[in-house]
């Protein structure tokens, strides 16, 4: 039996509207929804709502725990779905580390790391399919040997599993925090005190679902950080996530308002231009034209090794772009690159 893993959604749409009925019991709304529509699990029913596919009485829900009420009317588009392959590529790939359990990849900018609509081929996931002889499944069938995930356009350091005993035992190492994972990012401005730690909680921009944002009833979300340098409107800073919120690092520097070189989502790209001196100005502009992504790369990871339980340090350079910024501002970063 396939399982929702195993499609990418289509345009075509099928939707449904439900009203809820006065005699109804009080039920979660994916509970409700799963046992009103044939054939559709509540895990569906929440991916559903997390794409912003299932409105109540006109608004888009984001959240699965809400109770129904009678007298609402419920509208559920759901996209039709098609099988998904994977089809190995042969895509150069940089290895930090390899043994028979893991391989660990200094990721490229601009590389999804595996299949999805939109992005069937040319992701990591396709790279190893190639390379590898073997994968872990325990990831799901589209996302052979994925543990965990990097953005996009963040670089940097990623961990795969050859076999699903080694992909258990990472993935909880990562479950229960046994992973120390550092970042180095180049962030606006400088930042005051040189270190420290954030701990504002995260949950969707309510203003705009497809972000995040510091707010009160978010998840539990800690940064540490340290300043490397000062690099006059710049500041590079090394990274600590204790915790793994989608888009942590961006949220937590863009709220404490040193956001992210080159990030337009959270207001890393010329937003930050109108403060600096005209000298500083015509530098910026300078460097970003080197960087047309966020300035953030996963640089290294700590963790005892899930069969032989040896301490293992994996460390990935930083990619080119990132690099000749720091080159524009006159820093020596050839430890890093």
């Amino acid at each position: 039996m396939l399982t929702d893993e195993l499609y990418e959604e289509t345009m075509d749409t099928q939707t449904y509207q439900i009203i809820v009925s006065p005699h109804q019991k009080s039920l979660r709304l994916d509970r409700f929804i799963a046992e009103s529509i044939p054939r559709i699990s509540r895990t569906r029913v929440q991916l559903l709502i997390e794409n912003g596919h299932i409105l109540r009485n006109g608004q888009v829900i984001d959240k699965a725990s809400l109770k129904i009420s009678p007298g609402d009317i419920l509208t559920i588009s759901i996209p039709q779905r098609r099988p998904l392959t994977v089809e190995p590529e042969m895509i150069p790939l940089q290895i930090v580390y390899e043994d028979d359990d893991l391989i660990v990849i200094n990721k490229p900018p601009d590389m999804v790391v595996h299949p999805a609509a939109g992005n069937r081929t040319g992701t990591l996931v396709n790279a190893l399919a190639h390379y590898c002889t073997t994968l872990s499944t325990a990831g799901g069938y589209y996302r052979p040997g994925i543990i965990h995930r990097l953005d996009k356009d963040t670089s940097g350091t990623i961990i795969a599993a050859k076999n699903d005993v080694a992909h258990n035992e990472m993935a909880r190492k990562f479950e229960y925090r046994k992973i120390e994972k550092y970042y180095l990012a180049l962030v606006w401005g400088t930042i005051t005190p040189s270190s420290g730690v954030i701990l504002d909680p995260i949950g969707r921009d309510p203003s705009n679902r497809k972000k995040f944002a510091v707010v009160p009833d978010g998840k539990d979300a800690e940064t540490r950080y340290e300043v490397l340098a000062d690099l006059d409107f710049l500041s590079l800073v090394r990274l600590r996530i204790i915790t793994g919120r989608t888009h942590q690092i961006r949220v937590h520097m863009a709220y404490s308002g040193h956001p992210v070189l080159g990030d337009s989502t959270y207001g890393g790209r010329t937003k930050k231009l109108k403060s600096l001196k005209p000298r500083q100005r015509e530098k910026a502009v300078q460097v970003l034209d080197c960087i047309h992504r966020q300035a953030l790369h996963s640089y290294e990871m700590f963790f005892d090794h899930p069969r032989t339980g040896e301490p293992v340090h994996v460390r990935s350079t930083l990619p080119r772009d990132m690099c000749e910024v720091l080159q524009i501002l006159g820093y020596d970063g050839e430890s890093l690159c």
